[in-house]
């Protein structure tokens, strides 16, 4: 049943603890994640979180500690998550894409405690970015870490994998060796912490992707996000006969709430692939054939390119938002046509979404339905007065499956006196209750369903380079948008623009480092007579670059 309030007195468990083993009870040897050749079972899930819980509680991890998870798609996410929320600990999902200064920001502002990890995925070194971050760190000893540059956390335990027995990670600190301090733990134990949590209590403190020159570590409790998702599974008619692939990533929330706990409440299967070519990907669509696609649109868009494509079999797929995987017979002609979802970190993932899976009259065109359940919305003009049907102006939301707030911050910074949250999304809605998209307040960069801040981008150029920079977003048909730089060269000075690219890297993930530069002296920068920056005429220059 779809509720407006979190407690509804249906008997959906409200916790992920209570959640689960109603779940392993129901559909033990049914999947619950498929990805690539990685198979976790309800059963698997239930069995490997409770060891993994076991472990956790020898350490003395508690309500409310924090346990980061360093993982791509996969089970080792999946029951680390598990584990950490059945003993009341509250998981922060850390992005793969980090780098080893990125990774001790994340790790040191969420006080992280224990952290849990992979080794290295697609070229990126996590035992040495970890050590980089703090090079004080002992990651081949035993017992508690002790490092003045990240005087939180106490425990890192990695997963086996490539470079296993190289000498980097002491046996202390692995994950069989997290799994073995569980040995002395009762599952009596583990069951009466279960039982003592509740639905008020925080489950994730999820990242956004960058909307801030800093990520916002977005609290989420575990009763409003798992009614907000047993809303949503409603809404879309995701039941436990439904298979959904995804290839939004676990740490951000499209892929950890829509996806993974969406998965978890209905009972049903997700799919997901880490295959670094097309061809993998398609292998595993055709071979677990999901019936619902969700995620990041530009992610999939070459899959049709593909010289194998064509004979693909695909038919699986009835619905979903991935158009260019889609069956002809499903796929609309005009996306603009279908309603549009609107999700963020801060909403719990989708937030402005509609039942109605159709082709829409022409006055609905570019439509993202009527707000969630449970949420109220307002389009508001920038002195708070509501705006006139059809006006342009802020959204604003409110309601119990919204987040708690953002870690660190106090509740009076993120709502306002009336509970409402100011998104800095500008839409306008129509006289039926629909809303319509028209950019953000600001200037961020959307790319590969990722947010840039462009000021963080300009504040690590002038670090690492002494220049100043003007970041924009461009135009993409693969990725949405592309994040293009201008920078000024001094009279007399020289840059490389692959040179300051290596540097950017270093510091920045990789979605956020720019992937078109353009070079100007200081009068060559288009202004107005303003004196301000031209930026239609700068993107111009930049969109001619090459």
């Amino acid at each position: 049943m779809i509720s407006t309030t979190i407690e509804a007195e249906d008997g959906l468990p409200l916790t992920v603890a209570a959640l689960l083993r109603e779940r392993a009870a129901q559909y033990g040897p049914r999947v619950l994640l498929a990805s690539d050749d990685d198979v976790l079972t309800y059963a698997e899930a239930d069995r490997r979180s409770r060891e993994l819980a076991r472990g956790l509680l020898a350490l003395g991890v508690a309500r409310g500690t924090h346990v980061g998870l360093l993982f791509p798609n996969g089970s080792d996410f999946v029951v680390g998550w598990l584990a950490a929320a059945r003993v009341g600990a509250v998981t922060v999902p850390l992005s793969t894409f980090s780098t080893s200064a990125e990774l001790r920001g994340l790790l040191s502002n969420a006080d992280v405690g224990v952290l849990l990890a992979a080794r290295g995925f697609r070229g990126h070194d996590y035992v040495a970015a970890l050590g980089s971050a703090a090079g004080e760190l002992d990651l081949q000893g035993e017992g508690p870490l002790l490092a003045a540059s990240m005087p939180v956390l106490r425990h890192v335990f990695f997963a086996e994998g490539a470079g296993a027995d190289d000498g980097r990670v002491g046996p202390g600190r692995t994950l069989a060796a997290l799994a073995r301090h569980g040995d002395t733990v009762d599952d009596d134990l583990v069951l009466a912490v279960e039982e003592s949590l509740a639905p008020s209590d925080r489950m994730v403190i999820v990242h956004t992707s960058g909307s801030t020159s800093a990520p916002k570590g977005v609290i989420h409790t575990q009763g409003a996000l798992i009614r907000h998702l047993a809303n949503l599974n409603e809404i879309r008619r995701y039941t436990p006969e439904e298979s959904l692939f995804s290839n939004s990533p676990f740490f951000w929330v499209g892929g950890f709430a829509y996806a993974l706990l969406g998965t978890l409440v209905a009972g049903a299967r997700l799919v997901c692939s880490n295959a670094s070519n097309p061809a993998g990907v398609l292998d595993v669509l055709e071979r677990e054939r999901p019936t619902m696609v969700n995620g990041y649109a530009q992610s999939v868009a070459g899959l049709p390119n593909d010289p194998t494509f064509a004979r693909r079999d695909l038919s699986s797929i009835r619905r979903g938002n991935l158009y260019s995987i889609m069956p002809a017979d499903v796929r609309p002609a005009d996306p603009l046509r279908r309603h549009q979802m609107l999700g963020m970190t801060e909403a719990g993932s989708v937030c402005l979404v509609s039942a109605d899976e159709g082709d829409q009259p022409e006055r609905r065109r570019g439509s993202f339905g009527p707000p969630a359940p449970g949420l109220e919305a307002r389009v508001v003009d920038t002195d708070g007065s509501a705006c006139a049907v059809g006006a342009v102006g802020e959204l604003w939301l409110r309601g119990p499956f919204l987040m708690e707030g953002y870690y660190g911050r106090e509740r009076h910074e993120v709502f306002d006196a009336d509970g409402w949250f100011h998104t800095g999304d500008l839409f306008a809605v129509d006289d039926e209750g629909f809303y319509y998209f028209h950019g953000r307040r600001g200037d961020m960069i959307k790319t590969g369903g990722a947010n840039v801040s462009p000021s963080e981008v300009e504040a690590v150029i002038r670090d690492v380079a002494g220049l100043t920079a003007h970041v924009v977003g461009l135009e993409d048909p693969a990725r949405g948008q592309i994040v293009a730089a201008a920078v000024r060269v001094p009279s007399g000075r020289g840059v490389d623009a692959d040179e300051l690219r290596g540097q950017l890297a270093a510091r920045l993930s990789s979605y956020k480092v720019p992937r078109r530069f353009v070079l100007l002296a200081d009068d060559e920068v288009p202004t107005m007579s303003s004196g301000k920056i031209d930026m239609p005429a700068l993107k111009e220059l930049l969109r001619a670059a090459r």
